[in-house]
């Protein structure tokens, strides 16, 4: 079987699983970006004081962690067309869906992160005069994202791995890129191969750096 396997196919359509590569990539980045700022917000929203607020931010995340992923999208796909009134293509609606289901995770690592600061730096700043939001950006953020560094990026490569979920909705990502190439080549094996070999490629990468920031904030 592996005899005739055909690299050629490969390098004849590399522009073209490129381009695949580039729109994951960007999905990505942009997701992880928007899911942190937005999970952070959420976080701060669920360690608030005042009830209602943590409530209404604990029900988003509890809402989200209960929902499949595939399912968001495919929400989310059918429904921002609607709230904008027109047609705003398959990549931005599951842009929007990535984002919002990331913050639902990166709110609990957030929360997790803040939490692990200890009191004493929290009551120091306060005895310096900051305020609260002074407090949450100048002392229990820096150190909470220090923190919580591995596990953000172990989320991250979790988040790469789940963008191959937008070929439900027909975004060109990797994934859809060498689908098309391995039906109009007839060549399956060589493109899902390929496929296997660069997603195990860049996510044991991620892994590995992963472990070696555990071991250096662990000194």
């Amino acid at each position: 079987m592996f005899g005739e396997f055909d690299t050629g196919v490969i390098s004849d359509n590399l522009h073209f699983l490129i381009e695949g590569m580039q729109t994951t990539l960007v999905l990505t980045v942009i997701a992880i970006c928007g899911g942190l700022v937005l999970g952070t917000l959420l976080a701060l929203a669920r360690l608030a004081p005042f009830k209602p607020l943590s409530f209404i931010a604990g029900t988003y995340v509890n809402f989200f962690r209960s929902m499949p992923l595939i399912l968001v999208i495919f929400w989310f796909y059918f429904l921002v067309p609607h709230i904008v009134g027109r047609p705003v293509g398959g990549f931005y609606s599951v842009l929007v869906a990535f984002v919002m289901f990331e913050a639902a995770y990166y709110c609990e690592i957030m929360r997790a992160g803040i939490q692990s600061v200890r009191k004493g730096q929290i009551y120091a700043g306060q005895a310096l005069g900051l305020t609260y939001a002074q407090n949450m950006r100048y002392v229990v953020l820096p150190q909470a994202f220090r923190n919580m560094v591995p596990i953000l990026m172990t989320q991250a490569i979790i988040l790469f791995q789940d963008t191959s979920l937008v070929y439900v909705v027909g975004v060109k990502d990797f994934l859809v890129s060498a689908d098309l190439v391995a039906n109009r080549e007839n060549r399956i094996l060589e493109m899902f191969t390929t496929v296997a070999l660069v997603y195990f490629v860049i996510c044991l990468s991620g892994s590995l750096l992963v472990k070696r920031l555990q071991r250096k904030f662990a000194q």
